[in-house]
């Protein structure tokens, strides 16, 4: 039932604002479709490609731990590998000769500037060259110096003395004195042992050095008395050097990533929230994350060394007490740090780029899988600070070199250091909502 002109008539009078405001709406409303008809149109011919598109550059960019993976690893990676194998002059190459004190063969190693020679008894050299200290070992067999000079001296001055009864010039005997003298300054050197392992490229680089040093210093032209004794030394492959670094690797990377994980994803659950409201200890609750992984510590040590024994020949040679000991520190050192970097993230994608940031100055500076002495001398001392570094040489020492723990004291206290107080620091700023 429509409205007469009177009732009309009556509204407007009553309230004409809203009659004037209604017209005013859809005159807008119309102006408005009449001059932006042709913005929806042109939305509309995007092509669904690029909208695709986009949206995947959306998500990448979002994503800290892409990020860190494609843009920040390959320039670390560069650096680190750049300063460990950099062009540098060659260095002297480490030589044992088997001894007391100087001889005449340490002496003439002594001049050359390709070797550095050290005085070792016959055990510490055969320890030296198993464990890769020096690449060679020289054995002296019989008199260590042969010098006729004295005797070939006498015999000049002898035939100087009789020049007086012979017929001849004395000028000519005393010049053949002076002639047999001179050859008392040649040098004769004992018979000689090498000892090394043909396998290693170092050993064989430091034979030519040793032969070349000697040749340089012995004065006759007789042949060198030297003969080579090749040895295979359980402990001076690479795979012995590799083992223990990855065992301290494998630490290191359950600790860290098996806690964290685990911790974050319970916060995201909001499960950590309904732990903190129980009576339940707080520290309890992060002592059980670090304490469970000790349940598959064993399993993973014992699993690596037995494959290694098996398949490439490895030996501990320390106490097993020792290597049991020494993985359960590092394992609790590890878990603590894990603590540490998960305490504060939200998500997953957080807290992985928090431990990816952590464990990769290890990965590539602790000695895992070269030695970490390549590096410059003045970074030695930030890289025997890491924890997986004190853990590599303390391994490597009770397992290749059979030492007992207690004379790496040093290092254990470094790991255990690490272990503490980042369990303590992750129980104060830990986020429990």
């Amino acid at each position: 039932m429509t409205d007469g002109p009177d009732m009309k008539a009556k509204r407007v009078a009553a309230n004409p604002s809203s009659e004037i405001n209604t017209g005013t709406v859809k005159s807008d409303a119309e102006a408005v479709g009449r001059g932006r008809g042709s913005e929806p149109a042109k939305r509309q011919t995007m092509h669904p490609l690029v909208e695709l598109t986009l949206t995947r550059v959306r998500e990448f960019v979002r994503e800290p731990e892409v990020i860190f993976w494609v843009f920040i690893f390959p320039v670390l990676l560069a650096c680190a590998l750049g300063l460990a194998f950099r062009n540098t002059a060659p260095e002297k190459i480490r030589i044992a000769v088997e001894g007391n004190g100087k001889n005449q063969v340490v002496a003439a190693l002594e001049r050359s500037g390709d070797v550095v020679p050290v005085v070792l008894s016959e055990e510490e050299a055969a320890r030296a060259l198993r464990t890769g200290n020096v690449a060679l070992v020289v054995r002296v067999i019989g008199s260590q110096i042969s010098d006729q000079g004295s005797q070939i001296s006498d015999q000049g001055s002898q035939i100087s003395d009789q020049g007086s009864q012979i017929s001849e010039p004395r000028s000519q005997i005393l010049n053949q004195g002076s002639q047999v003298s001179g050859q008392g300054s040649q040098t004769a050197f004992p018979q000689l042992i090498y000892r090394y392992d043909p396998t290693r490229p170092e050993s064989r680089t430091a034979k030519l050095a040793v032969d070349n040093a000697l040749w340089r210093a012995k004065a006759t032209d007789n042949d060198l008395n030297a003969r080579d004794e090749t040895v295979a030394e359980v402990g001076a492959r690479y795979i012995d050097f590799l083992i223990p670094g990855l065992i301290g690797l494998n630490l290191m990377g359950s600790g860290m990533w098996g806690l964290g994980f685990a911790i974050v994803s319970a916060r995201g659950k909001k499960l950590l929230k309904r732990f903190a409201a129980t009576p339940m200890r707080r520290s309890h609750y992060l002592l059980s994350f670090m304490l469970s992984r000790l349940l598959f510590l064993a399993l993973e040590v014992a699993a690596l060394v037995a494959f290694a024994w098996l398949v490439f020949g490895v030996v501990v040679r320390g106490s097993l007490i020792d290597v049991a000991l020494c993985a359960v520190v590092g394992a609790l050192a590890f878990s603590g740090l894990g603590l540490l970097v998960a305490a504060r993230p939200r998500t997953v994608e957080g807290v992985s780029g928090l431990m990816n940031f952590v464990m990769l100055p290890m990965w590539l500076l602790s000695g895992t899988f070269f030695s970490a002495a390549r590096f410059p001398q003045w970074f030695q001392p930030i890289i025997r600070a890491l924890p997986l570094t004190a853990l590599n040489d303390v391994m490597r020492a009770v397992m290749n070199d059979g030492v007992p723990l207690v004379s790496h004291w040093t290092q254990l206290a470094i790991v255990l250091a690490w272990g503490l107080v980042s369990f303590v620091v992750a129980l104060r700023i830990f986020r429990w909502q």
